[in-house]
C-alpha cells in the first residue's frame, strides 16, 4: 500500500508517517521545507502546487494540514478543495485529519459542541473554519475522503495507549465519561483507516479506549 502524507512535517503528520512505516507500508512524505519525517521518500512541494500527477499511483492520501492564525484560518477550506480537486475522479482515497468541534452533541445533529457554552472562545474561529470546511466536503461525490474527527481533549504530548473507541457523528465519551486522545493513538486510527478503507464519504471520530 502506498500513502503520502501531505504536511508531514506537523505534529500530527510526523506520528503518522511513523506510524504508517512501523507497519512497512511504502509512505511518501509530503513537505514543503526540509524533511523532519522518518520517510525516506519525499515530495518537497507546497500544497497549493501539488498536481494530480504528483499523487497520482497512491492508495491513499492523508491531508494533515494544520492553519492556527486568523488570516490563514480559512486555508481549512481552500486547501482541501485543492486536495479534492486534483484527487477528483480517482480511485485514490484522502483521508482528512479533522477537528473535533463539529462533533455533534445530540442524536437529532442540529448542535455542535462548539455551539455548547462551556467551549473556549479562543478555539471558536479554528473549529468554526473546519467546520466549514467539512461542510464543503461533504457536498463533493467524486472523491473517496473520509473525514477523522479527534476527540475533544487532543493532546499532542499524550501516551500512546495503543488501544482507541471509533465513533461516529457524535461526540463519543469512553468508559471514564472522557473526551481525550493523544496524536499518537489518533495516528493508529488514521492508518487503521487508511488499511481498512471502511468509510468511504463518511465522517468518523475516534477517542481513547
Amino acid at each position: 500500500m502506498k500513502i503520502a502524507v501531505v504536511c508531514a512535517n506537523g505534529k500530527a503528520g510526523q506520528l503518522i508517517v511513523k506510524e504508517a512505516l512501523s507497519r512497512g507500508l511504502d509512505v511518501t512524505a509530503v513537505v514543503r521545507g526540509g524533511n523532519r519525517t522518518e520517510a525516506s521518500q519525499v515530495i518537497q512541494k507546497d500544497l497549493y502546487d501539488l498536481t494530480a500527477a504528483d499523487l497520482k499511483g497512491f492508495d491513499v492520501v492523508v491531508d494533515a494540514f494544520g492553519a492556527w492564525t486568523e488570516d490563514t484560518l480559512p486555508q481549512h477550506s481552500t486547501s482541501l478543495k485543492h486536495l479534492c480537486d486534483i484527487l477528483s475522479g480517482t480511485d485514490v482515497r484522502l483521508l482528512v485529519v479533522g477537528g473535533a468541534g463539529s462533533l455533534y452533541v445530540n442524536p437529532e445533529h442540529t448542535a455542535q459542541v462548539m455551539d455548547g457554552p462551556d467551549f473556549p472562545d479562543v478555539f471558536k474561529p479554528l473549529a468554526s473554519n473546519m467546520g466549514k470546511a467539512l461542510a464543503e466536503l461533504r457536498e463533493r461525490s467524486d472523491v473517496k475522503w473520509t473525514y477523522i474527527s479527534p476527540a475533544g481533549d487532543f493532546q499532542a504530548e499524550g501516551e500512546r495507549t495503543g488501544k482507541y473507541i471509533l465513533g461516529g457523528e457524535e461526540l463519543t465519551l469512553n468508559g471514564r465519561g472522557e473526551s481525550v486522545i493523544s496524536y499518537a493513538d489518533y495516528a493508529i486510527a488514521m492508518v487503521d483507516e487508511a488499511v481498512s478503507g471502511g468509510h468511504i464519504r463518511q465522517r468518523i471520530s475516534v477517542v481513547r479506549a
